[in-house]
């Protein structure tokens, strides 16, 4: 009988070693898309010639026009069998969805783009600070990314404030924005839990656009009367930001995880203000440069500290 061979030795694994998994390049390429078409937003309605009200309203009755065939024929049960509470949660997250909307697209006339999107992408701060309210505590981390981003905002603020008083109310309209935003996004938490993303959606962007259109008859907004052209920036903004940005964000959260995901959207905030220079002209003050990045430092941190 032929000699048994020597056992081959095999490390012994580490103690609470975890084997690293590469991120799908699928999805970090669909990622990429996304930021893409969210950095899209803030320059597109700054380009578009019509109210900004009613580029919100269109931008969602839009939205519902495309994914309403498809959530009817696919989601018809779905729809029907939605519980009282599921609905109504549905229907008050579109109506924050609505505020957000009705006081970020303001502020894009009245402050940079810069300014308006490094203000608006604090809703990471204001969900810690809403949660914090209901008894969930956040680690160390968070508190101290929510610091150096506050800090950050009192900066810009203060530096466009130094500009015009306009430029101060666009930035509070795009921070109250951010705090909308933060609501909508605890609600659709919640109510995702029992209900598909589609239905959600669907039941979610059409509240939005009766808020919004109760907004604009009460503010006299035309709804209609400009070119072609601004029609088919609307569109492009809803393809852009709304579809692709927010519903491959959505998708890709599963396999990325919401550290890496949160993490990549802070890019919209340079991305916008890079499209908004090279295209529309608009180059931030310079004393506002470090101020952004102070936001941007900040809910890095946050981001790190949520995810351990």
């Amino acid at each position: 009988m032929p000699a048994a061979r020597p056992a081959t030795a095999v490390p012994a694994p580490t103690a609470g070693a975890v084997p690293p998994h590469p991120l799908p390049t699928l999805d970090l390429l669909l990622l990429a898309v996304s930021i893409g078409g969210i950095s899209l937003s803030a320059p597109l309605i700054s380009a578009t010639a019509a109210p900004a009200l009613a580029i919100a309203f269109w931008r969602n009755v839009m939205s519902v026009g495309v994914l309403g065939p498809y959530a009817l024929l696919r989601h018809r049960a779905e729809l029907r069998g939605i519980g009282r509470r599921a609905l109504l949660l549905a229907v008050a997250a579109g109506a924050l969805l609505a505020v957000h909307f009705a006081l970020w697209m303001p502020s894009l006339r009245m402050t940079s783009v810069a300014s308006a999107t490094a203000l608006v992408t604090t809703t990471p701060l204001w969900t810690i600070l809403l949660m914090r309210m209901f008894g969930v505590r956040a680690p160390r981390l968070v508190w101290s990314g929510m610091c150096v981003a506050f800090a950050g905002v009192l900066v810009l603020t203060g530096v466009d404030l130094s500009l015009s008083s306009r430029a101060m109310l666009g930035d509070s309209l795009a921070l109250a924005a951010g705090l909308a935003a933060a609501g909508y996004m605890l609600l659709g938490a919640e109510v995702r839990k029992t209900v598909s993303t589609t239905a959600y959606t669907l039941v979610c962007y059409a509240t939005t656009a009766v808020v919004l259109l109760g907004i604009c008859l009460a503010a006299g907004t035309p709804l209609a009367g400009w070119s072609a052209g601004a029609w088919w920036q609307i569109a492009l903004l809803m393809v852009t930001a709304q579809l692709l940005g927010h519903s491959l964000s959505s998708r890709v959260v599963r396999t990325l995880g919401p550290s890496v995901t949160s993490t990549a959207i802070l890019l919209e905030t340079p991305g916008a203000a890079l499209i908004a220079a090279l295209w529309l002209g608009q180059w931030p003050p310079a004393a506002a440069l470090p101020a952004v990045v102070l936001i941007l430092l900040g809910l890095v941190l946050v981001a790190r500290g949520g995810r351990r």
